[in-house]
């Protein structure tokens, strides 16, 4: 009588696979963490109680569509950019009112960029 031998099947290797997995874990939690404490001496300033006001040099668009510079009426986008310096037609920054329509917002942006602008940056308020 002739006995049948059963092909064994290949082993997978879980093993190796779950001590690789888990050596890439261990490492990214090192990696993770090694960053240089703080100095015990220094106290970080707090913004909370700051005012937020828009930076001195760029163009606010009110939710209305008006536009003004430091406190003062801007007619429309070409005459903001025809009175910057070369310089600063590299870059415009904007600071638009967040009631304002994404429409006008946009039709902003290919009015100063057709008056001159190099880039056009919105400037806004960061969420936490």
């Amino acid at each position: 009588m002739q006995v049948k031998s059963r092909a064994s099947s290949p082993k997978e290797p879980t093993i190796a696979l779950i001590n690789i997995v888990f050596l890439m874990l261990i490492f990214f939690m090192i990696a993770g963490t090694l960053a240089a404490p703080m100095d015990k001496d220094v106290s970080l300033v707090e913004t909370r109680d700051l005012e937020g006001r828009e930076p001195p040099d760029t163009l606010v668009v009110h939710a209305d569509g008006r536009l003004s510079l430091r406190g003062t009426t801007v007619a429309d986008a070409s005459s903001y950019v025809a009175a910057l310096s070369p310089k600063a037609r590299e870059v415009v920054k904007i600071v638009p009112d967040r009631d304002l329509s994404a429409r006008d917002l946009v039709r902003l942006g290919r009015d100063l960029r057709a008056a001159g602008a190099g880039r056009v940056v919105l400037i806004s308020e960061r969420a936490l």
